[in-house]
Order: C-alpha cells, then structure tokens, then sequence
C-alpha cells in the first residue's frame, strides 16, 4: 500500500493493516522454517533424530494408519490420492503439489505434506471410537483437510456422515465445497460456514488475501468495534463475518470429533468453550502454536476430566533467545465418559 494512502487512514484501521502485515510476516517465516526442515528430513535424517517420530500416545498409532489404509485405489489423473482414497487438487497448494497429479500417496510415516504421524492418527482414532454415525466439525477448516480425511475414512467404515466446517477465506470456502464434492460427498452430507469461530456470537475482521492457496494462516480480530467495522469496510482490507459459538456451529448436536486449528487462539477458545466441549464433544484434536498454549490446555482440560491421548509438542527453534515455532504441535483428547451421545 502506498505510503500516503496508509497515513491517511484513521489509527485503528491503521493499526489493523499493520497486525494484518505482522501475521503476514510471520506467516511466511514459520513456513520457510518449516519447508527446510521437512527438506532436511527429506534428505536422510536418521529415525531417532526424526522429531515427528518423537510423539506420546496411549493407542498404536501406526496401526490406527496402518488399518484405515486403502489397498485398492486407482489414480486420478486431476488430484493428489492420498493413502485413505482422499482425492486433493493441486490447485490448492501451488508450490507444493505442482506436478503431483495423478499420483497416489502412502501412509504418512512419519509425515507427508501436510501433517505428522500424531495428527493422523489422533483424527482417526476419533473415526474408530464412533458408532454409526460420525459427526466431525473442523474450526479454521481451509480446504476442509479434517472433514474430507476422516470422512472419507469413517465412510470406509460403513458409518454414516456428517460433516461441519467453518473458514474465514472465501476462497478457502470455496476449496472445501469442491474438495467434498470430489471426494464424493453430496450438499446433504456437510455444511460449510462462512465465518469464525469463537467462544460466543459478535462480529469478526479477517483478511483479505491474494492467493488463497499460499495463504493458510490468517487470523481474524474478534470484538472488532463499530467504528473498527466501518473503517474495515472502507478499507476492503478485511472481510466482516459472523463469529459463532461452538453451540451455533453444531447446532446443539454432540460431535465425534472436533478438529481446532484457528492459529494461536486455540488455549483462548478451550478455556472458554469448555463447558460446552465437556457436554457435546467426544474427541479433540488440536493444532497448537506455542508451548504455553499446550500448556493451557492441558491444564484445562485434565481439569475437566479429558484424557490426553496423543502429544507431539511444537517443534521450535530458539532466535536471539526467544522460541520460534518451525511446525506446529498436536494433542488429542477423549471426552470424560459422562458425554452426552
């Protein structure tokens, strides 16, 4: 943005488009850092030095992959094919699956491009601990990676679908639809919202981007102010969408699994949803963005009777003394068994 135009706005819309840039920042850095590290696994790091190896869990996770593995898939020469029959558009992630089409993945052990042993297992053993039906709601869905992955695996197990999502990107709302509707799911079987998350019903600020498929890792302003909304909206920075409770989201309907990746907000929102996780939640897995948020949550939620069945901390560097996270980490949880079914 021109100099001029910027000093012309008035301070808050100034200081929205200056956190816009910061995220913007520190979005492209955590994924350098996180491309040359999987580049240097890649390369021929040895297993123990692997950290996405290095993963607490109290089931066997490479046996829940294992098991939910398709044997008899055929390529499609217009997606990725991943080792769960999961059909991905190229489109979604220039730069990474460039060339790919046409190509069937296997099991991502220890990780593929997308996430680790510990978050594929942890989204499956939610598929495996459902009974005829499961329900799967993902928060900052994207391109609906969560509803796409476990669905497809739950309808492998003969169970019957229902799939939630909610996205802030336009464009990555857009993704999702195609991405069911490729992976076989018809407008009955899901629902996808255009909005964000939060611990209760108002009004959200997200970013406008350029390229949905190079960005992934926006964050939205929650409680944004009146005069905030107009000088957004005069801005065409930013989008202005509904933020909605977990109860909204789900319609008062309990869940199998509930995915929450809303990048750095997800110790915030544990702490003041839990009461509704404690009521209508039978599984979480979580995308975590520091330490301390993984902290908090555990904190949280052993308070409340959750058990902690799968843990891979963030993986972080250290700059000038301070932590800086390369890939994020992964926790999940099983309800207290007095949910509600």
């Amino acid at each position: 943005m021109p100099l001029k135009a910027l000093a012309l706005m008035a301070p808050p819309i100034r200081r929205l488009w200056h956190d816009r840039m910061a995220l913007i920042s520190e979005r492209d850095a955590l994924a350098k850092a996180n491309k040359e590290l999987l580049l240097s696994l890649e390369a021929g790091s040895q297993v123990q030095q692997n950290p996405f190896f290095h993963y607490n869990c109290s089931f066997d996770a490479l046996d829940v992959l294992k098991r939910h593995e398709q044997t008899n898939l055929v390529a499609d020469d217009t997606h990725v094919t991943n080792f769960l029959g999961v059909k991905v558009s190229p489109r979604f992630f220039p730069g990474i699956l460039d060339g790919k089409a046409g190509t069937i993945e296997p099991p991502p052990i220890p990780a593929n491009w997308h996430a680790d042993i510990a978050e594929w297992a942890a989204a499956l053993r939610a598929v495996d601990l459902a009974e005829e039906k499961f329900r799967a709601v993902e928060l900052g869905c994207g391109w609906g990676c969560w509803l796409n992955n476990t669905g497809v695996a739950a309808r492998n197990r003969g169970l019957n679908v229902q799939l939630i999502g909610i996205e802030g990107d336009g464009d990555h709302v857009e993704f999702a639809k195609e991405a069911l509707a490729s992976n076989g799911f018809s407008s009955g079987d899901y629902r996808i919202i255009h909005g964000v998350a939060a611990p209760r019903k108002g009004t959200a600020l997200f970013p406008v981007v350029e390229n949905a498929g190079a960005s992934w890792g926006s964050e939205p302003i929650l409680n944004a102010t009146d005069l905030q909304v107009r000088e957004a909206t005069a801005s065409g920075q930013f989008q202005i969408l509904p933020a909605l409770s977990l109860d909204e989201i789900t319609l008062g309907e309990p869940i199998d699994l509930l995915h929450i990746d809303i990048q750095g907000g997800e110790a915030d929102y544990v702490d003041a949803t839990v009461e509704d996780l404690n009521q209508c939640v039978r599984y979480i897995v979580i995308g975590t963005h520091s330490r301390q948020i993984e902290g908090r949550i555990m904190s949280t939620l052993l308070a409340n009777g959750w058990s902690l069945e799968m843990e891979r901390p963030a993986i972080i560097g250290i700059v000038g003394g301070t932590p800086q996270i390369a890939v994020d980490g992964v926790q999940g949880w099983k309800a207290p068994s007095t949910v509600r079914h």
